[in-house]
Formats: structure tokens, sequence, C-alpha cells
């Protein structure tokens, strides 16, 4: 049990939600993402700084 993810994190499912806000960018922001990056997104993996980059003008400040 030393290295069991953390509680409600499942490593090998897409979070749905990620999922409709991946679908929900345009076309030309998808088409610069690496298969890395929509994973990493996708997975809820950390992000890459250069996916982090791509998307600020889609994030909203915390």
């Amino acid at each position: 049990m030393a290295n069991s993810p953390k509680p409600g994190l499942d490593k090998d499912r897409i979070i749905p939600e990620r999922m409709a806000a991946l679908r929900s960018l345009p076309v030309e922001v998808k088409q610069q993402l690496t298969g890395e990056e929509a994973r990493a997104f996708l997975y809820g993996e950390p992000l890459p700084e250069a996916l982090i980059d791509k998307l600020k003008p889609f994030l909203d400040e915390v």
C-alpha cells in the first residue's frame, strides 16, 4: 500500500471534464498539441510547460 495512488485518482482513466475541455478548444489549438501533452492533460498528469503556455488564453487564474 506504500505506492497506492491518491484516493479518487485513476491513472488509467481519462478525466471526463478534461475531455470536454479539450474538445471545446479551437481546432487550431488542438492541432498544436502533442500526444504527450494531450495525455498529460486528459489523465491528470503534471502538465508540460509548453502545454501550459498553449492553454494560457483559456485558463482562469485562481
